[in-house]
């Protein structure tokens, strides 16, 4: 273990006095290590307040957020980007608020856990902000059809740094994962992903993209949130809402385009 107050102490006892100096100072930061029980130096500098990045925005950090489990499977997918202006018009950003949330998406992509770690432990006392950053992370995590083991075992950290219980985290996952009674759309069926999507064989990619937004906005869970929907009905829209996404992304794939 690194006693970094042990080391500067020493190394400034030795620059003033030499070797007794650097003996003196040793111990003095020996006893400053233990009873601030420090360590590394990056320790002593968030103790100091020393180079401590601004808190950031509740916006900033949701798209931050999402943009990381975007990349957390080394590529973007056009249904995360979709997610993302889910996620934009759900909060009524305006255009100058969208490139904002687009720049915090860019940049979660490689964000470092330092700072995802510091800005979500200072909501321990905002529960109910932190529940809303892990159900939006849920719902990117389901926006391709599928949550990959990288991206659950994010949102289960993020979670943790809450302050959530395991337990906690769990239940809150399964009422993101779709209904096994409910028929969904097989990846082989082509024809009935076009069916779910209301489009043709020859639809243009940009009607394609329409119809599906379209029937993402008017199916989407959120649609029901604060109206006193049932556990049931909320299960049926994010039922839903998943089997659109994996039609689009079967037909997105048949047709070649981002």
């Amino acid at each position: 273990m690194l006693w970094p107050a042990t080391l500067i102490g020493a190394a400034a006892g030795l620059a003033i006095a030499s070797i007794p100096g650097a003996l003196l100072g040793g111990l003095l930061g020996q006893v400053l290590d233990r009873r601030l029980r420090l360590q590394s130096l990056d320790h002593l500098r968030e103790l100091l307040g020393a180079k401590r990045p601004p808190p950031l925005d509740d916006e900033d950090l949701l798209f931050m957020l999402i943009g990381r489990l975007a990349k957390s499977d080394g590529r973007v997918l056009d249904s995360h980007i979709q997610a993302a202006r889910n996620e934009m018009q759900r909060l009524g950003l305006d255009e100058p608020g969208r490139r904002r949330a687009m720049q915090a998406f860019n940049r979660g992509k490689q964000v470092d856990d330092k700072e995802l770690r510091a800005a979500l432990r200072a909501l321990h006392e905002r529960p109910e902000r932190g529940e809303t950053l892990l159900r939006t992370c849920w719902r990117m995590a389901w926006a391709d059809g599928r949550v990959s083991e990288a991206e659950s075992r994010l949102i289960q950290q993020w979670g943790l740094w809450l302050g959530w219980k395991r337990e906690a985290l769990k239940t809150l996952a399964a009422e993101y994962e779709p209904a096994r009674q409910v028929p969904q759309v097989k990846s082989s069926d082509y024809q009935a992903a076009l069916r779910l999507l209301g489009v043709q064989m020859d639809s243009e990619p940009a009607v394609i993209k329409r119809a599906y937004r379209r029937l993402i906005s008017r199916h989407h869970p959120d649609k029901l949130a604060g109206s006193g929907a049932t556990a049931a009905q909320l299960r049926t829209a994010t039922d839903k809402t998943r089997e659109l996404q994996i039609a689009y992304e079967l037909v997105r794939q048949r047709h070649g385009f981002r």
